[in-house]
């Protein structure tokens, strides 16, 4: 009976010496960043789904997205995929660029980078950046632009059209197009 008591306590000092072996794994610690500078939210391959009065008007796709609440902000980095939709759900125009940016209190997107948006019929903007208003649900940009349409190729610096690239202007025009 005592050498059991004595193997019973054995084995139980023994099973409380392994629990205490655990690995402790203390949180990194960057140097140099303030709380201010970090994301509240991050995640990785994920969408952003943007809605005026419950109506879907454009789906988000990016690699990276961080949100800052306190500026109302959400960047977007690792490749930016946007899909724009009308009022019956149909998709009219997708835009790629390289990073963007959500204002979070009005819903306004902005591309920044190898910007490429294609509307339905096939015309082609390419900018290096972009603005599209949620509310009005309308592009624009200051700096260089070229659309490419089966009819025209139309360059120039500032631009503002819909979401389709159907109805534009460009400011500052020069360009080529076909004379029959």
């Amino acid at each position: 009976m005592k050498s059991s008591m004595i193997i019973f306590v054995v084995i139980l000092f023994i099973a409380g010496g392994l629990a205490g072996c655990e690995q402790r794994i203390r949180p990194s610690v960057v140097e140099g960043i303030t709380a201010e500078e970090m994301p509240d939210q991050e995640s990785w391959n994920s969408k952003i789904i943007i809605s005026n009065e419950g109506v879907i008007s454009a789906i988000i796709h990016a690699g990276y997205i961080a949100v800052f609440n306190d500026k109302k902000l959400t960047l977007l980095e690792d490749g930016v995929h946007v899909d724009f939709y009308n009022e019956e759900g149909l998709i009219t125009s997708i835009l790629t660029s390289d990073r963007g940016e959500v204002d979070d209190e009005t819903q306004d997107l902005s591309g920044y980078g190898n910007v490429i948006i294609e509307g339905d019929d096939g015309t082609i903007l390419e900018t290096e950046e972009i603005h599209w208003k949620n509310e009005t649900e309308r592009i624009h940009t200051d700096v260089f632009v070229k659309i490419t349409s089966p009819e025209e190729i139309i360059q120039g610096y500032g631009l503002e059209s819909d979401a389709a690239l159907s109805n534009y202007t460009i400011y500052r025009v020069t360009g080529q197009t076909r004379v029959e």
